[in-house]
Order: structure tokens, then C-alpha cells, then sequence
């Protein structure tokens, strides 16, 4: 590409926020300085790692990277807007440090905002791929149908309310490209937590613009034990009180927003299901008395839920057997 077809291309600016992973970060640099779209910035947004990558970024030697380093642990959200807040660019997108892009990810998706002013958002589908880098076939198989791509067509939906917030089709996180001055990044409050990328879904969602589905796997997300959707799913309690009242408050906004009133039982599902998480989060940290108040919330409203009856009589069980039962459950 010559110079001067290069200028005429818009910035985009990809945020790699990182923390911890120096090996999985240079995948991902290197994912972004290869793409064949090249007017781009990429702002890497380090959360005070225990091993400084300042060295490991500058060995690139390429001026489009910008470095930034936080001096204390600011947690994930913060450090993924504060690269938002850094781009210049008339499109952002985010890559997670443990991901990769395909070389023509950006060049696939950014021409068909360009040729719609009205669309906010461009996505794609993507590949599993594991610790090592290896597509994880069966792993992508699922991911498309969990996320119902498999079945979305080709090209503009508008609205994609449904697509964003129900079937939850768009991967924000890292394989897709946002139109930067149609979203307010200060709009995003704190406490979405790590449940941002369906915030940022919403925001799209209800700025009346459209969103354009690119049926093509052009990204590869890495599974791996240190994932927080990992993390939340395993042993780790922590993180799952972190994930469930993360999705508590999201479902809580949507459920009041009249624009989306027509998915209201699902968003109260969802918000009724964090609530028995969080529950449970709390029994298994042994904060039984604080625990019962969210198996109510969900009991009011859902009188036989069994999952939430199971809970709740636990949390009246003497400790010892209490905790063996909820070994036994994980």
C-alpha cells in the first residue's frame, strides 16, 4: 500500500490493555502491527504489572505504539477505559493481551463502516483458541451456535437490540470495531465491572445506529485458567461475587430502560439468576446471614426455583455439612 492510500485511510486506534501476561502480549502486539490496515495507533494500557513490559513493547520499534503505565493496581475497567479515553482515532477496538487478530481483521471490517455512516458497530465471528495458540475446533464450533452467529445473517440489523443483549452476538471484547465518537466512554459507570463489554453492547444497542455482521472468523480468543469468565466459573469465589453483581446492576439498567421493555422477563431472569450466584458466592465465603437477602429477591418472584431453594436451605444447614454439599455441587 502506498503512502498516500495509506493517509486516506481513517485512524483506528486498538486498546490492549494488559496485566501480567508479557508472553501473550507480544502475540498481541504483533497481531496488530501485522494487520494489512496500517493507519493505526496502538495504545497499550498496562495496570501496574509485577514485571514492568515497557522493555518488551519497545523492542517492536514501532512509532504507532503508545505505552502507558498506571503506578497502582487501577482494576480491569478502569485500565480498559482509560485506553478508550487515550484514542484518537475515528474507530477504536479493543484487543484483550491475551488474544489475536487475524491480519485482515481490520481491513474486512472497517470498510463497511466507512460505507455506512449510520452504522456504530462492525463484528465478526471468531476461533477458540487455547494456552498454546492451538484453534480449539470443537471449543469455535460451540462458541458460534452459544452466540447464535451461526444463524445471523450477513449485514446490517437495525435495531439489534435482540443481538446485542439477548443472543449477546457481538464479542466487544475483542473482535469488533466501534465508530469512537458515537460512544460517551464516561457513560460506562464502575460498577458494570468486568461485565463491560455488554454494557458497551447496550450503549450501541440504544444509540440508534445500526450494526453490520461480517460472517467470517477473522479473531482468535484465547481460553485459558486465567480468564475471569474462567476464574467465576471455577473455585474462585472472588471472582464469581465479582461476575454475578456485575451482571445484577447491568440487568438491572437494562430491565428499567423502557426502550427495551420487550426483553424485560429475560433481563429479570438474568438479573434473579446473579442474585442466586451472589448468594452463593457469599455462603461459600462463609457470610451466611448476608447471603439470604438474594435468595428472597428471587424467591418472591420465583417461588419453586430449585436452585435458589437448594441455596437458601443451605444456608440454614449446619457449617460442616454445608460445605461438604457445596464441594460436592462445584
Amino acid at each position: 500500500m502506498s503512502l498516500h492510500q495509506e493517509s486516506q485511510q481513517p485512524l483506528v486506534s486498538v486498546i490492549i490493555p494488559t496485566y501480567n501476561r508479557p508472553e501473550y502480549l507480544k502475540q498481541a502486539i504483533a497481531s496488530a502491527i501485522k494487520q494489512t490496515y496500517q493507519n493505526i495507533e496502538i495504545i497499550i494500557s498496562d495496570n501496574c504489572s509485577s514485571e514492568n513490559p515497557q522493555e518488551l513493547v519497545a523492542s517492536f520499534g514501532d512509532s504507532r505504539i503508545k505505552f502507558w503505565r498506571h503506578q497502582q493496581n487501577v482494576g480491569m475497567l478502569a485500565n480498559q477505559l482509560h485506553g478508550f479515553k487515550m484514542a484518537r482515532g475515528k474507530y477504536v477496538a479493543s484487543l484483550h493481551d491475551d488474544d489475536i487478530w487475524n491480519e485482515d481483521f481490520l481491513a474486512k471490517l472497517v470498510p463497511l463502516l466507512e460505507a455506512n455512516s449510520d452504522l456504530i458497530i462492525a463484528f465478526c465471528d471468531q476461533y477458540i483458541i487455547d494456552s498454546n495458540g492451538i484453534i480449539i475446533d470443537v471449543g469455535t464450533e460451540e462458541n458460534t451456535r452459544a452466540y447464535k452467529r451461526d444463524k445471523l445473517a450477513k449485514g446490517i440489523h437495525q435495531p439489534f437490540y435482540k443481538i446485542g443483549l439477548v443472543d449477546k452476538s457481538i464479542p466487544t471484547a475483542a473482535s469488533c470495531v466501534i465508530r469512537n465518537n458515537f460512544v460517551n466512554w464516561d457513560s460506562i459507570p464502575s460498577e458494570v465491572g468486568g461485565m463491560w463489554d455488554l454494557y458497551l453492547a447496550y450503549l450501541c444497542c440504544i444509540s440508534g445506529h445500526g450494526a453490520y455482521y461480517y460472517p467470517e472468523r477473522l479473531t482468535r480468543y484465547r481460553a485459558h485458567e486465567q480468564t475471569d469468565t474462567m476464574l467465576s466459573g471455577s473455585r474462585d469465589v472472588q471472582a464469581k461475587l465479582r461476575k454475578a453483581k456485575s451482571e445484577m446492576f447491568c440487568y438491572q439498567v437494562f430491565m428499567e430502560d423502557a426502550r427495551l421493555q420487550e426483553f424485560r422477563i429475560y433481563f429479570q431472569q438474568k438479573w434473579l439468576e446473579a442474585n442466586t450466584t451472589f448468594g452463593i458466592g457469599l455462603l461459600r465465603s462463609e457470610q451466611i446471614a448476608a447471603s439470604r437477602p438474594y435468595f428472597w429477591k428471587t424467591l418472591k418472584k420465583q417461588k419453586f426455583n430449585v436452585r435458589t431453594l437448594a441455596a437458601f436451605g443451605l444456608s440454614f444447614t449446619p457449617r460442616f455439612l454445608a460445605n461438604k454439599l457445596m464441594r460436592i455441587s462445584k
